[in-house]
């Protein structure tokens, strides 16, 4: 269950960036955290404080803030298209992924959780594809794509989802996934260290948004 909420995350997710663009499909993610707190709520009985709420928001804000490069013009002129209806779907499965490892988890560690995720994941997108995969001739792919595979593999996959099962299984579902409105910040640093000019001091606000609602979300509602 687990491989196939992974798998078809990945796969609505490249099917939908063929037609969406890159600033609408971010403002599509940002859905993600709200999404996950419905069903932690639906799945696990996790109830959402008003400090949580106040945080989500904040951090939405904060997120868009920054994807739209605190232009609000931009905003109003968002056009949803065929590519980001697919990826919204994408994230359903992403933000179902969270409380699911909760409920499915049995006592295994995050690596070895994770491995069963990914290899049932593997073995469910081969059965699927498996024409597709025959029918690629890989030793002919240019030397970027596989820098690009083995980076996803490794980076956005392996090690991400290892980190987001450990923090699944201590965490709510809504806060693990609100950290998520902390990468347009992160993009943001990427491109300053590959030397491109830096964004207008306007989408500051928006990074100081995003940070304010991580600190709200660092505090414990345990009590």
């Amino acid at each position: 269950m687990l491989g196939g909420l992974l798998a078809a995350y990945f796969v609505l997710m490249f099917w939908g960036l063929q037609t969406a663009a890159a600033v609408p499909t971010a403002a599509v993610f940002t859905l993600t955290p709200v999404m996950a707190a419905g069903f932690g709520w639906l799945l696990l009985g996790q109830v959402t404080t008003a400090r949580m709420v106040t945080a989500l928001t904040i951090g939405a804000a904060g997120a868009l803030w920054v994807i739209f490069r605190g232009d609000p013009a931009a905003l109003l002129r968002l056009e949803v298209g065929r590519g980001e209806v697919i990826y919204f779907f994408g994230c359903i499965a992403h933000a179902l992924y969270a409380p699911m490892v909760r409920k499915l988890n049995r006592g295994e560690s995050a690596l070895v959780f994770t491995f069963g995720t990914m290899l049932a994941g593997f073995g469910l997108l081969c059965l699927w594809g498996w024409r597709d995969v025959l029918a690629t001739d890989w030793t002919a792919l240019p030397a970027i794509v596989w820098i690009c595979l083995v980076y996803v593999a490794v980076a956005a996959s392996s090690m991400t989802f290892v980190l987001l099962q450990f923090a699944t299984l201590r965490l709510p579902s809504a806060k693990v996934m609100a950290y998520t409105y902390l990468v347009p910040s992160w993009v943001i640093l990427w491109e300053l260290a590959l030397g491109r000019p830096a964004p207008p001091l306007t989408v500051l606000v928006g990074v100081a948004l995003t940070v304010l609602a991580l600190v709200l979300l660092l505090k414990d509602e345990a009590s």
